[in-house]
């Protein structure tokens, strides 16, 4: 063979060297990540379900979440020492996300030991109370740092208001978490009365629309309401009086105008 030959087939080869070494570094990394998340937590005890999802953005690159679901009538302390495996799992494991689903209640789990106590903590009080039906606790982040995103349902609009108020204040029942950048908590979709209470994204608190509601509640029955920072809707039902209600509402909660609305349940 001719030395030009030679040195023809030469970047060929190379270029099949560098493939071979690049399997060793799975193509689909989330998928990658997501099977070893499911091995490395098969068979622990007091976990029922291990479910993984897997995001491979491009060659080489991907994330994956996994959730241990924790079997019914595992000791409180059992989930925290689970959660301080994962921990120590996700900080040894880029890329990779982790989550607990214990008593309906589903809470991530950061490297970071001190945010990682907080939700411990927080799961504790929501799994003890008899008003959540259920819970999620994420992490969010953007440019202005790490925060969290708290969603709860609870038994009853009472409740959820209840709930609502405890999160959001200096804590009674229930420790806010640290930098908590959202808050909703609501009654299960379809439930009767219902009721949606949330921050924004900045973590205001709807004092003007909580305002309104509270102030038609004390005199009329409401079929169910959302109440935002910046908005309010509330149902009242077909029997009650709804101008009456609006004159209520608008009384309690001037500041936001059009953005109030009081409807009855026969027109809605």
């Amino acid at each position: 063979m001719s030395g030009s030959h030679r040195l023809r087939f030469m970047p060929i080869i190379g270029i099949m060297l560098g493939l071979s070494l690049l399997t060793g570094c799975a193509i689909d990394k989330g998928s990658a990540l997501a099977a070893d998340f499911a091995e490395d937590w098969a068979g622990t005890p007091d976990v029922v379900d291990v479910q993984t999802t897997k995001n491979n953005t491009l060659p080489f690159l991907g994330t994956a979440t996994g959730t241990l679901t924790v079997g019914d009538g595992t000791p409180a302390d059992r989930v925290a020492g689970l959660a301080e495996e994962m921990r120590k799992y996700v900080a040894a494991h880029d890329n990779v996300t982790g989550q607990i689903a214990a008593d309906g209640i589903t809470f991530i789990v950061v490297a970071d030991r001190e945010r990682a106590t907080e939700t411990v903590t927080l799961w504790r009080s929501l799994a003890a109370d008899d008003r959540v039906t259920g819970a999620d606790i994420d992490d969010v982040s953007s440019k202005d740092g790490d925060g969290w995103r708290i969603e709860i349902i609870s038994r009853d609009a009472g409740a959820a208001l209840a709930i609502f108020k405890d999160m959001v204040a200096d804590g009674d029942r229930h420790q806010p978490l640290s930098d908590v950048t959202d808050v909703k908590v609501g009654t299960a979709s379809g439930g009767r009365p219902g009721l949606v209470v949330q921050t924004d994204h900045q973590g205001t608190v709807p004092t003007d629309a909580i305002a309104a509601y509270e102030a038609v509640r004390a005199r009329s029955a409401i079929v169910r309401a959302s109440l935002e920072p910046d908005r309010a809707r509330i149902v009242v039902a077909a029997g009650a009086d709804r101008e009456h209600a609006e004159e209520l509402a608008r009384a309690a909660a001037p500041s936001l105008g059009a953005a109030l609305e009081v409807v009855s349940d026969r027109d809605s």
